[in-house]
């Protein structure tokens, strides 16, 4: 059996019952930026963070029930050390037979999810060097190689709203927190 490849925690996801005041709560209190938002489905998603290098830290997603007892964690994230890593966790979890196995693109990211033991949602990924708006979900097949899949995942992350490099996007976010943790409160 192989070693588990390296990976590290990333950011959560959390369901929200009234997203502008835990926007605001985040964003005003702690200092937490928005990056992006926008929605997936009928699912309102507000991104934020307080690392330039890091796109999102932290993501609000609409839908948490008022009823106690919704858990509401949306999904744990854990960066991945490299593509291959990522490809033997995919290998890793097809043998396991997880529930919910869904490689995907986010043009920002390539990600697998998939629903741990318990239903937990838990994504691994690996960076791309672009950013694109968020959020953004294109299915992607494992089976190509990595130079295809290399090849597809910046052709249709060129085709998104906000293409750049992600050193462009990291270097205005940079200037836009340090104007505001300038800002009196």
């Amino acid at each position: 059996m192989t070693s588990v490849p390296e990976f590290s925690f990333s950011h959560m996801g959390m369901f929200v019952t009234d997203a502008a005041r835990m926007e605001d709560f985040y964003t005003r209190v702690l200092g937490f930026a928005v990056t992006d938002r926008g929605m997936l489905g009928s699912t309102s998603l507000v991104f934020l963070s307080r690392d330039p290098k890091e796109h999102h830290q932290i993501v609000l997603a609409s839908g948490r029930p008022p009823a106690a007892g919704f858990n509401t964690v949306n999904q744990i994230s854990f960066r991945m050390a490299d593509f291959a890593g990522l490809r033997e966790m995919h290998r890793r979890l097809q043998a396991e037979a997880v529930k919910e196995l869904a490689p995907v693109s986010h043009g920002n990211a390539l990600s697998v999810y998939f629903k741990d033991p318990e239903g937990n949602r838990i994504e691994l990924f690996i960076d791309t060097p672009w950013y694109v708006q968020q959020p953004v979900r294109i299915a992607m097949d494992m089976s190509l190689s990595d130079a295809d899949l290399w090849r597809w995942a910046e052709s249709e992350a060129r085709k998104l709203p906000g293409f750049k490099p992600a050193e462009e996007w990291s270097s205005a976010f940079t200037r836009n927190l340090s104007r505001k943790l300038r800002q009196p409160q």
